[in-house]
């Protein structure tokens, strides 16, 4: 037998490694999470869910089909209806038919609901800054470029 360094030996296999890294990802990301949800609840009387759908709609001053927007947050076409339907009773968004086809209907923000998203927005991004203040730009920058990557070459294959 060949003598293998000691540190290949005691080293756990990639796999255990990256088992390790899914689960501080997802415990990261529920601790991240559950707080924002507090906040929102306390500061603004609102979810995280209705935070999501107002800040799809945000990037798309246009609006949005129903089907895309749900689609874009990665949930059902039942979950982003039910939202949408209180955001619109708020008088956050305005959802209107599409010409020639009554079945799909385009959702916007309305004038009041980008005033209140982006003050939610602004807050928002100062308790990210807050909750994930211990990391560096350079280490921030480095991590959301290697989940980009992992994103477009998981998505290439899916």
């Amino acid at each position: 037998m060949v003598d293998a360094p000691l540190a290949t030996l005691d080293a756990p296999p990639a796999s255990k490694e990256r088992l390790r890294l899914w689960i501080r990802l997802l415990r990261a990301s529920r601790i991240v999470e559950n707080e924002l949800q507090g906040r929102l609840k306390r500061e603004f009387e609102t979810t995280l869910p209705r935070f999501d759908v107002m800040a799809a709609l945000n990037r798309a001053p246009d609006g949005m089909l129903m089907s895309d927007l749900s689609r874009y947050l990665l949930v059902s076409n039942g979950n982003v209806t039910g939202i949408v339907d209180r955001l619109v009773s708020d008088g956050y968004v305005a959802r209107t038919r599409r010409d020639g086809d009554r079945r799909t209907s385009i959702v916007t923000l309305t004038e009041q609901g980008t005033e209140v998203f982006r003050a939610m927005a602004a807050e928002h991004e100062g308790w990210i800054d807050e909750l994930l203040g211990g990391i560096g730009e350079q280490d921030a920058r480095r991590l959301s470029t290697m989940l980009k990557t992992f994103r477009s070459n998981w998505e290439d294959e899916h």
